[in-house]
């Protein structure tokens, strides 16, 4: 293994701060996984266009190319490997294959078994290197005997620290806002520890001056994400850091149409939280909270709060202060040991939240987690039969939920149109996990408008603008 030194980085950095503008460099750049790996890509996009590197969606013409991957389970896993090894078959004389991110991280001699034409390896924490690391490999290695690794624990700059200046307004009007990065959740089932280190919150100035500028840009939509948003500032020694975070948001982008809370975490969630959401009409009545179980014996073995009853008086109290709150949650069903009594008490438990949006996954075992050789490992045909009937169980209740918006004029955010309909999005729908509105009638995207909800589904519904009157047949 050879691994290039700071010290090596910071002199490629200054051979790059001093070239002179002419061909510039392109790269290519594939992300894969969840929403956070988004965030750090448009950072290293960021760095890399500051130093003249220019983008590209085609790998062919590419210099550089970079897949930001993901290994938190295996089937994430497996694609990214994919995604490399096609790149690698494909890679020219004199490009670069460079493997960033969380599987990276974790299995970054995977990769260098595994993947010929690799050229250099950057973890989680040390994309902020991502510039002289480039150039460390264009200029010092030969790319076809080693490859070059950069995996500590945090890279030179560290991430908390990184002011991104997010310069390019997405097309759908949201942006991500990631507030801190890594987790310190026990969680038995999770790897993310392994990879991502403890939870570390970015310093609040940092946040607060990248909200203004995507405000600045006509951003509608801020979707505050990290591994366990509700842990801002407790590294610190905060226990109300994320609402007093909302709330400092809200008055530092006013313009800003939505807040959207993700990833959650129902052992930090408290009253705090839920009085900051209500006083605020930016923060979005929804919210995001992974609880994987509804059994308290199956949470325990998860390492996961297991007062189910405490939950429950939580979730009363949200929809008494925010009667038109949405609630998501993701399950995972078929984690060891789980009996049919423990998955029976799953059942009733989402009979009794009634979860607007509900995620489910059959359990992965992951290596080096203490959930991968926990005793009564349960067949993967009676996960599936399990997470079917969950999905089934939960379906009635998703359209009853729907439902009760038939009638209603909503604000929506446009997110694209074709063939004269548009596909938009209500406060209940966060990107991509959840459901969409389906509007008759071509609007511009990146907007918000004003429809009248016709239908319902049981994942999306179906409306029209509300200053178009609807034709009763």
């Amino acid at each position: 293994m050879f691994i290039a030194s700071p010290r090596e980085f910071e002199y490629n950095y200054r051979i790059m701060k001093r070239r002179k503008p002419g061909n510039s460099p392109q790269f290519y750049l594939l992300t894969l996984g969840c929403a956070k790996n988004i965030v750090d890509s448009e950072g290293i996009s960021e760095l890399l266009t500051e130093q003249r590197y220019r983008a590209t969606t085609d790998p062919a013409q590419a210099d550089v190319l970079i897949v930001n991957t993901c290994g938190f389970l295996q089937a994430a896993t497996d694609e990214s490997m994919g995604a490399l090894q096609e790149l690698a078959a494909m890679k020219r004389p004199g490009q670069l294959l460079i493997a960033a991110g969380c599987m990276a991280q974790r299995f970054g001699s995977q990769i260098s078994a595994e993947v010929n034409g690799r050229d250099g390896i950057i973890g989680t924490r040390s994309w902020p290197d991502i510039v002289p690391f480039v150039q460390s490999l264009r200029d010092t290695i030969d790319a076809r005997r080693r490859p070059v690794y950069h995996l500590p624990e945090t890279g030179d700059t560290p991430i908390e620290t990184i002011a991104l200046q997010r310069n390019t307004l997405p097309v759908s009007g949201s942006a991500y806002l990631k507030i801190s990065d890594g987790c310190s959740a026990p969680c038995a089932f999770c790897t993310i520890p392994s990879f991502k280190g403890q939870n570390r919150s970015r310093p609040r100035k940092h946040i607060l001056a990248e909200a203004r500028r995507l405000a600045a840009q006509g951003v509608h939509e801020l979707i505050i994400i990290a591994q366990d948003t509700t842990a801002y500032g407790r590294d610190w020694g905060q226990q109300a850091g994320l609402p007093t975070l909302l709330a400092d948001i809200v008055r530092a982008a006013p313009e800003v149409d939505w807040l959207r809370l993700m990833y959650a975490y129902p052992g930090h969630a408290d009253q705090r939280l839920l009085e900051a959401m209500a006083a605020h009409p930016q923060i979005l009545p929804y919210i995001d909270m992974p609880l994987q179980h509804g059994h308290p014996d199956t949470l325990k073995r998860m390492r996961r709060p297991h007062n189910v009853e405490k939950l429950l008086r939580w979730v009363e109290d949200y929809r008494r202060l925010l009667p038109q709150a949405a609630f998501r949650t993701t399950f995972i069903v078929g984690y060891p040991g789980e009996t049919e009594a423990e998955f029976q008490g799953l059942l009733d438990f989402i009979e009794a939240v009634q979860f607007d949006r509900v995620g489910a996954f059959t359990f992965s075992p992951e290596p080096d987690t203490p959930a991968f050789n926990l005793p009564h490992q349960i067949p993967a045909d009676l996960q599936q039969e399990r997470w079917e009937r969950l999905m089934a169980r939960q379906q009635p209740i998703s359209l009853k939920r729907n439902q009760f918006f038939v009638g209603q004029t909503l604000p929506v955010l446009v997110e694209g149109v074709d063939n004269g309909v548009s596909v938009a999005r209500s406060y209940r729908d966060a990107p991509e996990i959840d459901g969409y509105v389906i509007i008759e009638d071509a609007l511009p995207a990146g907007e918000m408008v004003n429809v009248l909800v016709t239908g319902a589904m049981e994942y999306d519904l179906l409306a029209v603008p509300a200053h178009k009157p609807v034709l009763v047949k």
